[in-house]
């Protein structure tokens, strides 16, 4: 049978609304964690802790004194023994042995209070006694009651010692009572404070019922969050899944249709590269075919001077033939180095490459881009009744959620609980009345003890003052004045009253120590360290068949592990009342919102989506003779070791200018003549060719380019041409490796992709679901109200009540206490003030009384 409570905490699962739906949709973040913002919590006033202030220093002062009489560990064993017993066994079989332990070890743990309440009631009891036959011992002239003081040497001393112990005596005593005039204000001050705690509590408690209905509907209303994200990624299933797709695809895709690309920008260089040789081949042939024209004419002319019969006639000298023999010999270096007119053109590659780079197959290549680009469009294309499918399930799983709002009637168990509040806190402003009066007679009977005490210091201060300033040195015992007199009557009217009132207020100080000090010690301080939940927790305590009590009574399973300590300290952290009371051996929240159960049908739509990517052409067929045509351009029948071996050549066979110099010295050494004459002008002719044509083709940057751009073009040919139908080949297989792999082998890696797609909108689901748990059980129907009653509780009772009246009794019993002293030193210290009958007679005439004087003469 359920109760009250338990349907209102039952209740805290349930909406109090349906489903809210977003009318706007909100700008959701990529895909990632969701946000569902802060559930709405209200804020509890209740400050559950308290301050008692300068008073605190008492309290301490009470607590060390209640450890030093009782130091012993919280009694657990013996408390569950004598609960699981309700103390009947004790009292009807106290016979038996294990009663006979138990009553031991009860006195034991007590023997600190029962060793102070033993003193204080013999204090009781002998007190009053003691003092009748005090006036009866004083009624017969004895304990200080014969109106005679002998006089000795040394009384100024007594009597000045007997008042200063009086006076500190008294001291103490009324330190002790305002001690006890405090903590009775205090408590009195402390009961107005007890409706605003109660009042703070109630509002609290409203809050929490106020708070918790919509709370949980902001919890289902968080659903639209999931929804929409759910929502948004379905729209964006292109770039999302067939982005995924697209982007494993591309890993092995890409770099083949690099390499045709790559192939694509080779084709573009080699036509240039044969441009560069032809045009190269036309400039470099034509200056050195000038060149080798000029320097064979000089030849020719060299040879024909040479031929002068200055050389050879008999009648020349042997120089001049020797040194025309010379130059003859050296005519065969006059002539070019680098003979670019035997190189054969490049033309008909170039034609060919021509006709290659026709086809623009850097367009073919983007054209296979854009087609394996358009992934997230055909994903589109074909997931579109899927994904229509799958948005209309939203509606429904909202509404599956939704559902569990209408499991418990929670509108009625929120209000019932209210009225309960409302209830309950009528009744305790009933008591209000009665609790002040009761308040009002426990202060009057406080100040009334307190009175008491203060009679007996109003004597002893009185009579301190009027006997010290009444009393006169140079007076006998017999001629002391009145108002000496009147002290030392004050004094013993302080000692009479002492006896009156001493056994009363011990009797009360006894028992307000035995109650208060229990309750600090078994109530107070056992709830601070948790002690005394573990009492509450003992397993089969309150019931025999229960082994957890909570819920033995609220679910009938004590087996389930929800103790008073873990429902205080959960609540005390201010977590869900979902989580402290164990709320889901009830209502199991994660067996409802299991996301298998709602999202089996999205995962079933989802496992349906197939893609077919064959309409996806990396290269087409234009793009494939393309390269084929290239590998077939004939670069592997130019003679690249010709070409480079040229270009290395220098311009001529030797340096012209020194050939002109070293021509020239030589035909220094002919004797003068036409012979001469004309090999100088051939000199100045060589020179003029160098000057004009040999460097011009050395540093003019016409050569200058035309050689390197031939040189680096012919490399680079080179390269180009090497292996290059293997290269061709390479690049087509890899081509067709990339296409088989779309085409054929994509299944599984889009198999893949969906089931991770699937993953993120189920995991949507599922960030949704554990937030709504999360929430229930740290930030839904917060309990720590609950936990600040019992604070609260505590605090009235132990901080208030027990605190105050523990410091009422240890201020009113050090005062009574100090009465026995008191009361001592009082009647002592009378004897020094009062007048007196008699006094003594000494052996010294001219300190001889009269009447003994007369005696002697007699």
């Amino acid at each position: 049978m359920w109760t009250p409570g338990t349907l209102l905490l039952l209740s805290l699962l349930c909406a109090s609304g349906e489903l809210q739906q977003e009318t706007e949709p909100r700008r959701l973040p990529p895909p990632g964690k969701l946000d569902f913002g802060y559930v709405p919590a209200g804020v509890y006033e209740t400050l559950a802790h308290y301050e008692p202030g300068p008073i605190g220093i008492l309290f301490q002062l009470v607590h060390a004194f209640l450890h030093a009489v009782q130091p012993n560990v919280f009694p657990h064993d013996l408390i569950v023994k004598l609960a699981k017993d309700k103390f009947g066994a004790i009292q009807t079989e106290y016979q038996k042995p294990e009663n006979i332990v138990l009553t031991l070890q009860a006195i034991y743990y007590e023997i600190g209070f029962v060793i102070c309440a033993a003193v204080g009631l013999l204090f009781a009891v002998l007190m009053p006694i003691v003092g009748l036959f005090f006036c009866m011992c004083r009624c017969c002239d004895n304990c200080g009651g014969e109106m005679h003081q002998r006089q000795r040497k040394n009384a100024d001393c007594r009597r000045g010692l007997l008042g200063t112990l009086l006076f500190s005596t008294s001291l103490v005593i009324t330190i002790g009572v305002l001690c006890a005039y405090a903590a009775n204000q205090n408590l009195s001050s402390q009961v107005k404070n007890i409706r605003r705690l109660v009042n703070s509590n109630m509002r609290d408690l409203h809050t929490f019922a106020n708070d918790t209905s919509m709370q949980i509907d902001y919890l289902i209303s968080q659903y639209a969050t999931a929804k929409n994200k759910v929502i948004y990624d379905l729209d964006n299933i292109g770039p999302l899944l067939g982005g995924r797709i697209h982007e494993q695809l591309d890993k092995e895709v890409h770099p083949a249709l690099d390499q045709v690309l790559n192939m694509a920008g080779a084709m573009r260089e080699t036509k240039e590269a044969l441009e560069n040789v032809s045009a190269s081949l036309v400039v470099l042939q034509e200056g050195v075919g000038k060149l080798d024209f000029n320097l064979s004419q000089v030849r020719s002319r060299i040879n024909r001077t040479l031929n002068d019969p200055g050389c050879h006639d008999e009648e020349s000298d042997a120089t001049t033939a020797q040194l025309c023999h010379n130059i003859r010999q050296s005519l065969s270096q006059l002539q070019i180095s680098a003979n670019f007119t035997r190189l054969p053109d490049v033309n008909p590659q170039l034609e060919k490459m021509n006709d290659v780079v026709k086809t623009d197959l850097s367009a073919v290549v983007q054209r296979g881009f854009s087609s394996l680009n358009d992934t997230p469009h055909m994903v589109i294309d074909q997931t579109t009744s899927v994904v229509s499918s799958v948005r209309n399930l939203m509606d429904g799983i909202g509404n599956n959620i939704s559902s569990f709002s209408k499991a418990f009637p929670v509108q009625t168990c929120l209000s019932n609980f209210t009225i309960f509040i409302n209830h309950v806190h009528a009744k305790i402003e009933d008591y209000y009345p009665e609790i002040d009066k009761m308040d009002f007679y426990r202060w009057i009977g406080c100040i009334a003890l307190c009175c008491m005490v203060v009679l007996v210091l109003a004597f002893n201060y009185l009579g301190l003052l009027c006997g010290t300033l009444g009393y006169d040195k140079h007076a006998s015992p017999t001629t002391r004045g009145c108002v000496s007199n009147t002290g030392g009557t004050l004094l013993m009217a302080g000692v009479g009253f002492s006896f009156i009132f001493s056994w009363v207020l011990m009797g009360v100080v006894t028992a307000i120590f035995l109650a208060g000090g229990n309750m600090e010690k078994l109530i107070c301080e056992p709830f601070h360290t948790k002690e005394l939940f573990k009492v509450v927790d003992t397993p089969y305590l309150i019931n025999p068949e229960w082994k957890n009590f909570i819920p033995g009574y609220m679910y009938n399973d004590s087996n389930l592990e929800l103790t008073a300590e873990s429902l205080y300290s959960t609540c005390k952290k201010n977590k869900g009342i979902y989580s402290a009371m164990r709320l889901d051996k009830v209502f199991n929240i994660s067996s409802f919102l299991n996301t298998t159960l709602f999202t089996k049908d999205v995962v079933s739509q989802l496992d349906s989506v197939k893609i077919d990517l064959r309409g996806i052409t990396l290269l087409e067929a234009e793009g494939k003779q393309n390269l084929q045509d290239f590998s077939v351009a004939g670069l592997s029948e130019i003679n690249y070791a010709d070409y480079l071996e040229e270009v290395n050549k220098g311009v001529t066979a030797v340096d012209v200018l020194s050939f002109a110099k070293e021509l020239e010295s030589q035909t220094d050494l002919m004797p003068r003549g036409p012979l001469q004459t004309a090999l100088k002008g051939h000199v100045s002719t060589l020179r003029q060719i160098h000057r004009q044509q040999i460097v011009p083709m050395e540093q003019a940057m016409k050569y200058v380019r035309a050689r390197s751009a031939l040189n680096q073009s012919m490399r680079f040919l080179e390269r180009t041409a090497s292996d290059l139908p293997n290269k061709i080949i390479a690049v087509l297989d890899a081509i067709e490796a990339a296409q088989y792999l779309i085409s054929q082998n994509a299944t599984l890696l889009i198999n893949q992709e969906t089931r991770k797609y699937t993953a993120t909108i189920i995991g949507y689901f599922h960030q949704y679901i554990e937030w709504v748990k999360t929430s229930l059980a740290l930030e839904v129907a917060q309990c720590k109200p609950f936990s600040n009653i019992l604070d609260t509780v505590e605090i009235m009772t132990c901080s208030f009540l027990v605190d105050s009246m523990n410091t009422f009794w240890m201020g009113l019993g050090c005062s009574t206490l100090f009465l026995l002293p008191s009361v001592i030193l009082a009647v002592k210290l009378a004897k020094y003030y009062r007048r007196m009958d008699t006094e003594d007679v000494y052996d010294d005439i001219e300190t001889i009384p009269m009447k003994n004087a007369l005696d002697n003469w007699n």
